[in-house]
């Protein structure tokens, strides 16, 4: 009899640590998986911040950079307004008098197209 039961106490010890391995691996996997995750996260990321960069290197390349493009627009609208206001003060006092002359001077004539009751 006592042979058997530490027969079963061998095979329940034996299922014990058989059950404290099993839970020791899966934690193990767990922990393995979630330095997995970390370590591809890390990997995407910095795969994301080099492919960023490369982007704006050509994207200088190509376009130039923006703040080259803001100086040149603002001057050149600059330019634009100062011949628009010089244009402006050197053709204003001769518009005027054609305008007022065009309004002022009234020549009535018939139109070609007016027919006399007959």
């Amino acid at each position: 009899m006592t042979s058997q039961s530490q027969g079963i106490q061998q095979l329940l010890q034996a299922e014990k640590r058989a059950k404290d391995k099993l839970e020791e691996a899966k934690k193990r996997k767990g922990k393995r998986l979630k330095q997995a995750k970390e370590e591809a996260t890390a990997e995407i990321d910095h795969y994301r911040l080099q492919r960023e960069k490369e982007f704006r290197n050509k994207e200088t390349n190509v376009m130039g950079s923006q703040g080259n493009l803001s100086a040149k627009i603002e001057e050149q609208t600059t330019e634009a307004i100062r011949n628009l206001t010089s244009s402006y003060h050197k053709n204003m006092e001769s518009m005027m008098k054609k305008l007022l002359s065009t309004i002022c001077d009234i020549s009535p004539e018939i139109h070609p197209n007016f027919r006399p009751a007959v």
